[in-house]
């Protein structure tokens, strides 16, 4: 009996192993779609190279307090998350980059997986001086938001859209750094999207 039973228990784990060498899927958050993120770019395999993001696009989340703190310079795009850090190789400024008239209204969207309580979304942009080879620092974006969305606790929906204005005046290459300031923890998700004006 005794033998039996050790036999089934060790029957049962020998099937059930297999399931839990799977990966599991992580606590999915959320991702800008529009204009492409670096994360949404690689999680559709149209940037090749970029390591275990490809699987979690929706996962940059990092530390809060951007800009007095949060992720550390040169660890913007990732989060501070060293998974993700091929977000931040400025790949010799070759990510591909989303066509936008400077001044036009815009309108950026999330796709979020995983909905959490909100004090706000907050757009920056990079300085006209950035330069696309280098790894991004607080010194290159502009330190004002271009659009701030006050959400006072609520939840943003599975798609969520922002309209807001693009700043006037810009030409060339830039890089929109959206932080989604999370309520209820210590955390924020950060999202970089590679612009062309």
């Amino acid at each position: 009996m005794r033998k039996r039973t050790i036999l089934a228990t060790l029957s049962a784990a020998a099937v059930a192993l297999p399931f839990m060498m799977l990966p599991s899927s992580a606590s999915a958050h959320g991702f800008i779609s529009s204009p492409k993120s670096r994360s949404a770019l690689c999680g559709e395999g149209k940037v090749k190279r970029c390591g275990q993001i490809q699987w979690e696009p929706q996962s940059v989340e990092g530390p809060k307090g951007y800009p007095a703190g949060g992720p550390a310079d040169g660890k913007l795009c990732a989060g501070a998350d060293g998974r993700w850090a091929p977000l931040d190789d400025p790949r010799g400024g070759a990510w591909p980059t989303t066509a936008l008239t400077s001044g036009a209204t815009f309108s950026f969207t999330w796709e979020i997986e995983a909905r959490h309580s909100t004090s706000t979304f907050r757009y920056y942009i990079t300085k006209p001086s950035w330069n696309p080879t280098q790894p991004i620092s607080r010194a290159q974006i502009e330190s004002t938001p271009f659009l701030t969305v006050p959400y006072g606790g609520a939840l943003p929906a599975a798609h969520t859209v922002h309209t807001g204005t693009l700043p006037a005046g810009r030409t060339g290459q830039a890089l929109i750094f959206a932080v989604w300031d999370v309520a209820d923890t210590d955390n924020a998700f950060y999202s970089c999207s590679d612009v062309k004006f």
